[in-house]
């Protein structure tokens, strides 16, 4: 019996979109096991995440490391295509912080009616649902541009080189 393939699709937005966040999820290539969460790894990671937002290769209003897999909301201009973004950053993580990705990512473009305060509140509190701290404000492997913790929808710049 042959189960159903997954069908890869195209993460580009149709062009009358203008730019836009995304809910993104990338998964390590072996589940079940930590490996997002352990020191060196982690701080490789969400120093990346810093350093493609400082070079406005995409902004991020959140990212979080869960054990074997990430959430993220993302934003990239139109100077930028969010698929080649973070294919990139897979394959520097992955060269300079030994983790094996899954091929591809999962992405949702929110639209104007949903909330990115409601999606960052899901993220924040997906930890707290697996079980691994008490309250959201316990879990440290995160970054967010805001240090207050207050998350708005993010303003590209217009020029982002």
């Amino acid at each position: 019996m042959s189960l159903p393939q997954r069908r890869w699709l195209h993460h580009v937005p149709p062009a009358w979109v203008g730019d836009s966040t995304y809910f993104v999820t990338i998964c390590c290539q072996t589940r079940g096991t930590n490996q997002l969460c352990v020191s060196p790894v982690s701080e490789k990671l969400l120093t990346a995440v810093g350093h493609y937002h400082e070079q406005f290769r995409w902004y991020v209003s959140l990212w979080l490391l869960m054990p074997d897999h990430l959430h993220s909301l993302v934003a990239c201009s139109r100077a930028e295509d969010v698929a080649k973004v973070v294919a990139a950053w897979k394959r520097f993580t992955a060269r300079n912080a030994g983790i094996v990705w899954q091929k591809g990512f999962f992405e949702h473009r929110l639209r104007r009616d949903e909330s990115l305060e409601e999606k960052a509140q899901y993220i924040r509190m997906n930890p707290v649902r697996q079980g691994l701290v008490l309250k959201p404000d316990a879990w440290t492997f995160l970054w967010a541009p805001e240090a207050d913790g207050r998350l708005g929808y993010p303003s590209l710049p217009s020029d982002p080189r």
